[in-house]
């Protein structure tokens, strides 16, 4: 098994931790990260998503190892490969989902229901929910609004509708591009490796894109200048964030378009610059005016 545990490693995808970042948005925006109880809470919520989220990756290279040889990449994946061994796929997993569990309810009970609540619908999703059109973006889309309510309630912090408004909308533009990035790349092959992209097309899916990129833009602009938003931060000023948002999401869909990294979003944020450039910016104005707004 110690063989195997640089491909274990890299099945467990580790890269693509950085989704599990949303649990992180709540310390921020409810600015609590002086608190070190929060920070603890916060930190080990991250850490139990991220387990949790191995799990589920290893769960479906196992599921779809079949598949996953006749795709052009993923048939490099460890389990597809021959690489690892199922065994120790599945001995791994279930240790990571123990793990998990146990990190998110040593938090506190809420946010370990939202992590069972997480998994169950990561399990739905792997057992047939991700081969129902429609469905599978919108479980995709649920994936990450748990996560950001967990941040919330690690740290027993009132939860923001327009956080989850925000996240639901970035997360579909976001699964809704992966599809398309798919199908581009399989092409005549996209239906034999997922029954859900044989009832997609590339025109139905820029449908869907253009509609949720000006609901995402709509909705954080109206979150800028909410009542709630200008009380937390005692003015207008996070609506100078507004145009990393905008930059990043046109960023986005340029690399959907003239790019071949749209069906890996996590590769997308690290390998093209200016976007990653966007969330760096993004992140840090955000803080400064959270500061400059209670110091």
């Amino acid at each position: 098994m110690l063989k195997e545990l640089p491909q274990l490693l890299r099945a467990m995808r580790p890269h693509q931790w950085t989704k599990n970042a949303l649990v992180l948005a709540a310390i921020i925006f409810a600015m609590k990260w002086h608190d070190m109880s929060a920070v603890r809470a916060t930190v080990q919520a991250f850490a139990a998503f991220c387990a949790l989220s191995s799990f589920t990756y290893l769960l479906n290279d196992l599921r779809d190892a079949e598949e996953d040889r006749h795709h052009p990449t993923k048939r490099n994946r460890p389990i597809a490969s021959g690489r690892l061994r199922p065994s120790t796929a599945w001995a791994a997993g279930f240790v990571l989902l123990a793990a998990g569990m146990a990190l998110a309810f040593d938090v506190n009970a809420e946010t370990g229901l939202i992590a069972s609540t997480y998994m169950f619908i990561t399990v739905l999703y792997q057992l047939g929910m991700k081969n129902m059109v429609i469905l599978d973006v919108l479980a995709l889309s649920a994936g990450f609004v748990l996560r950001a309510v967990a941040g919330a309630t690690a740290i027993q912090a009132e939860i923001s509708p327009w956080l989850l408004i925000c996240t639901m909308q970035l997360s579909l533009f976001l699964a809704l591009g992966k599809r398309r990035g798919e199908i581009v790349l399989l092409g005549d092959g996209a239906a034999a490796h997922r029954a859900a992209l044989a009832q997609y097309s590339t025109y139905l899916l820029d449908q869907m894109i253009s509609v949720v990129t000006a609901s995402t833009v709509m909705s954080y602009a109206l979150y800028t200048i909410s009542d709630r938003t200008v009380k937390l931060v005692g003015s207008t000023h996070m609506m100078y964030t507004l145009p990393f948002v905008i930059y990043g999401i046109f960023r986005y869909l340029y690399i959907i378009h003239n790019t071949g990294m749209s069906d890996a979003p996590d590769k997308a944020l690290f390998a093209d610059k200016p976007l990653l450039s966007s969330v760096v910016l993004f992140v840090a104005t955000a803080c400064v005016i959270l500061w400059l707004g209670h110091r």
